[in-house]
């Protein structure tokens, strides 16, 4: 019993963690400045249908398209 309570606690936290990940990555991209709208929208599609993935690939490569 503690032990599935702790499982549900920590599955609990990933889950609220990965969301807000997930928002912030959203509201960095339509805050940020790209290139070329085009470039924004397949960032906010890969993240929305990719969630975990997705906001992992805009923190390493996406962030870096920003314009200034």
């Amino acid at each position: 019993m503690y032990f599935m309570m702790l499982l549900l606690l920590g599955w609990g936290l990933w889950g609220l963690l990965t969301l807000i990940l997930w928002i912030w990555a959203l509201v960095d991209i339509i805050r940020s400045r790209f290139e070329s709208d085009t470039t924004k929208i397949i960032w906010i599609v890969v993240v929305i249908l990719l969630p975990v993935l997705g906001s992992i690939l805009y923190l390493i490569i996406g962030r870096n398209q920003r314009v200034a």
